[in-house]
């Protein structure tokens, strides 16, 4: 069968309500691993403090490590562009160029395995409570990407493409996915999105200010 483009895009209000749900089951599990091992760790205002200005920076690290993913396997550097859009409650790395199959689904799986399930496993053994919370902040971040990664690994064979708009992206396949359901992803008319621009990064008016008004939150909190 010959081979046909087909494009989707995320919910990203669906996805934020699952993010939550997952956040929830990761601190109630957390509190029964504590009890159960009878771990010491404690979370006390100092370590809220610390996790707060952290937050930011380590979900950067989470788009490092997807575009670490994407160059390890194949993917030239200068063909990967950031992007911090909060408003739609996401931060993003895009790839510029058609991928292979693998290369998606390595650099889907990154962030949760080192900076959310690793580091999560650390924070218990050696009692680093702020590593504890910033891996599983970032383990209900990963939503987006875990929903994509189970679906892929059901289709073979296929090349993935990204647009401008971080929450949509495309897949080539000679599958007939005219009919196929993907869970919170719905197919969508290729008329209303574009490839990526050549912007290395970009921060929309609206992440800024947000950031602005957030670490002066954390500055005033920590005065007062």
């Amino acid at each position: 069968m010959k081979e046909k483009k087909y494009f989707y895009e995320m919910n990203s209000s669906y996805l934020n309500i699952l993010s939550i749900a997952l956040f929830v089951f990761m601190i109630m599990l957390t509190v029964i691993i504590i009890k159960v091992f009878n771990l010491n760790i404690e979370i006390n205002n100092f370590n809220m403090s610390i996790t707060y200005f952290l937050l930011f920076p380590y979900m950067m690290v989470h788009e490092i490590l997807h575009s670490i993913g994407y160059v390890i396997n194949g993917v030239k550097f200068n063909k990967i562009s950031y992007g911090i859009h909060l408003e739609k409650g996401i931060l993003c790395c895009s790839c510029k160029q058609e991928i292979e199959r693998k290369c998606i689904l390595w650099s889907l799986i990154y962030p949760l395995l080192f900076i959310g399930i690793i580091t999560y496993i650390l924070g218990l053994i050696f009692n680093l409570p702020i590593l504890l919370m910033l891996s599983i902040i970032n383990i209900a971040g990963c939503i987006g990407d875990i929903i994509m990664f189970l679906e892929f690994i059901k289709i073979d064979n296929f090349k993935y493409f990204e647009y401008d708009n971080p929450l949509a992206f495309g897949i080539t396949t000679s599958k007939d996915m005219s009919n196929y359901k993907m869970f919170a992803l719905k197919q969508i008319d290729e008329k209303n999105y574009k490839q990526t621009t050549n912007k290395k990064f970009e921060i929309s008016k609206t992440s800024i200010l947000f950031l602005v008004f957030y670490y002066l939150i954390g500055i005033i909190n920590i005065i007062l």
